[in-house]
């Protein structure tokens, strides 16, 4: 996928009509999402903020598409991919978003290089320009020394930046972080936060959901839910 295939989108990456998800469990029903409206555009980076089960990592989960809204309508890059199936979305997902978690989620049997390479590996890419894309990206977040090593031989911060690497790899559109940092010492935390605004320099879409108010007012913009809604959505300034 090429990132120059979303200019035409430029005012509406991200289009969220009406948008509820609800979860039943026994006898309780539960509003996750509750009739939320909202558009990102190419190029911003949103941080999701508010309390525990407010519905941040639900709203995240579809975003992503690894989440179905129960009604309203959800666009993404100009097409209304609410009815869509589960294989449909996947392509899409496989080529145009890229997922970094709190846990890392990397396999300890496969080696660092292996990790990020995984990502590829469903794309049409010959394996040599695989290699040489995953190089130049290990190099690019300064783990290249740890490419042949498994992932508990990392510290926390190593682990995340491959899990970054991993994101990346595939030139996603839009990157989508929960909790990027919740694993992370401070340090290694401010790292992370650093390495996501240059990719957001660099044009990449991002939402990020965090408990850290330092780390959400790094981002150009904050919606704060309660409840399954948007209370707050405020740009920060310059």
């Amino acid at each position: 996928m090429n990132p120059t295939s979303i200019s035409h989108h430029k005012n509406g990456m991200l289009k969220l009509l009406n948008v509820s998800k609800t979860f039943e469990g026994g006898e309780v029903r539960t509003t996750a999402i509750d009739r939320i409206n909202l558009d990102i555009d190419a190029g911003e980076y949103v941080a999701i903020t508010g309390p525990s089960g407010c519905g941040k990592s639900t709203l995240l989960s579809m975003l992503g598409l690894l989440d179905t809204p129960d009604s309203g309508e959800y666009w993404f890059e100009g097409r209304d991919v609410s009815g869509w199936s589960e294989a449909q979305l996947d392509q899409l997902r496989r080529g145009r978003i890229g997922f970094i978690f709190q846990s890392f989620n990397l396999i300890e049997e496969l080696s660092v290089a292996e990790n990020v390479e995984l990502a590829l590996e469903y794309m049409d890419v010959p394996a040599s320009e695989r290699r040489q894309r995953v190089a130049a990206m290990l190099e690019k977040l300064g783990v290249a020394h740890r490419a042949k090593h498994r992932p508990s031989q990392l510290s926390g911060g190593q682990q995340q930046r491959v899990a970054i690497a991993r994101a990346l790899i595939a030139n996603p559109a839009l990157l989508l972080a929960d909790e990027p940092t919740g694993n992370l010492d401070t340090a290694h935390g401010d790292e992370v936060m650093r390495i996501l605004r240059q990719i957001n320099a660099e044009g990449t879409t991002i939402v990020m959901v965090t408990h850290s108010p330092a780390h959400a007012a790094q981002a150009s913009r904050t919606l704060r839910l309660l409840d399954g809604r948007i209370l707050v959505d405020a740009l920060q300034a310059a």
